[in-house]
């Protein structure tokens, strides 16, 4: 296993086993061709960064009919507005803003209702045309790159915010995407961007973060060390409740404005949790593990009292726990989800059925999975009425 930004050889210490694509959602008569490959973790000495080994390439990721849009989530569409609010420190009227994988256009509606010059850059055809018809934003509908970036003519060294939310872990090829940034953003310009965070991952032993298109896990201590190759550096960072435990990072060109206090302060936390050392990793494998049993245990005893147990919210990231802990159809009646593209199809690897919202609240299950315990006060919000009549919510993590 080589390190995907400087190269070195690092040695996998964590294996997920084998896995099918986390949002490969399927068919019956897809089941005998389904995809699988090996999920293992490295962690790089150099760069302290929590990095996948094997990964599928991008086509088998984001293809024309991603299942995720960002509006679904009524919390995460109010992050967003308050993400914007945050940005203006660093804008001014005339300010060019770019956003890597814009999805349905969300977060970048608020910089077009304040007539800022936009630009989405998004790879996945179903959301890209959406966030053009419905949302009205100015999208091009490809992958970030340096490349692609030398085209865009009329952002070059002219944008003063490039942003993103969830993506950069995405993006196997960090180097050249870093690059790509370098051409485009103005002087004194600033690249802000949030991802689940290493230190909340491992508190919470959340190894659902873990999947396919989550190629790293950052931290303050890798942000800042893969950065500085390129002339830039990390002055702020600022956690972020979203899944689970995230982290807003701020980078700009070196020496162009002042490091924060609280950034300081950040990365002496992190020196504490020993997040730049291995050892915090090999810790989080045993921790797995025993969270792995424990979950197992625990399903296959409700199900030998003959409990009826059902998922809520076929997330990417349940993918993970579910085949991990080799829970299937035989234990999972079914998943509920809002998402019509997934409603009728079958969960990656596990091939337990996805089914409307309304069915779960006409089936009346005894236990039901969190997939997506991130969400759950918007969830427990919508199914009030579940618990009140007796109904019991579970995950793999605290909640």
């Amino acid at each position: 296993m080589l390190c995907k930004v400087c190269k070195k050889k690092i040695k996998p210490f964590l294996s997920f086993g084998k896995m099918p694509m986390a949002n490969g959602f399927l068919s019956k008569k897809e089941f005998n061709k389904e995809f699988f490959y090996k999920l293992e973790v490295g962690f790089c000495k150099s760069d302290f960064l929590f990095q996948v080994n094997d990964h599928p390439k991008s086509p088998h990721i984001f293809n024309n009919h991603y299942p995720f849009y960002t509006n679904k989530s009524k919390y995460m569409t109010a992050h967003f507005k308050k993400y914007f609010d945050w940005t203006k420190k660093y804008l001014r009227k005339d300010s060019k803003i770019i956003e890597i994988g814009s999805n349905d256009g969300t977060f970048l509606k608020n910089f077009k209702g304040a007539n800022y010059v936009h630009l989405g850059i998004e790879p996945s055809k179903n959301v890209a045309n959406y966030s053009k018809k419905i949302n009205k934003i100015n999208v091009k509908n490809e992958f970030f790159s340096f490349k692609n970036s030398k085209k865009l003519n009329n952002f070059k060294n002219k944008t003063d915010l490039i942003c993103a939310a969830n993506v950069i872990s995405h993006i196997p090829n960090l180097n050249d995407m870093i690059k790509g940034l370098s051409i485009l953003l103005s002087k004194k310009g600033v690249f802000v961007f949030e991802e689940p965070y290493l230190g909340s991952m491992f508190k919470k032993v959340s190894y659902d973060q873990i999947y396919d298109a989550h190629i790293f896990i950052f931290s303050l201590h890798s942000v800042n060390s893969i950065f500085k190759k390129f002339g830039f550096e990390l002055i702020n960072a600022l956690p972020q409740t979203t899944h689970g435990g995230s982290m807003r990072y701020v980078i700009c060109r070196k020496g162009e404005r002042k490091i924060s206090k609280n950034l300081k302060r950040l990365l002496k936390i992190e020196l504490k949790q020993k997040l730049n050392r291995l050892s915090s990793c090999i810790n989080f494998k045993k921790a797995c593990y025993k969270s792995r049993n424990n979950f197992r245990k625990k399903i296959l005893n409700l199900k030998r009292d003959d409990k009826k147990i059902v998922g809520y919210a076929a997330s990417a990231k349940s993918s993970t726990v579910l085949n991990f802990c080799k829970i299937n159809n035989k234990q999972i009646d079914f998943i509920a989800d809002s998402t019509k593209e997934k409603i009728g199809k079958f969960t990656p690897g596990t091939h337990i059925p996805v089914v409307s919202i309304k069915h779960f609240r006409e089936s009346k299950p005894d236990y039901t999975i969190l997939c997506s315990w991130n969400h759950r006060r918007e969830i427990f919000k919508k199914e009030k009425l579940y618990l009140k009549k007796g109904g019991k919510w579970i995950s793999h993590v605290k909640v």
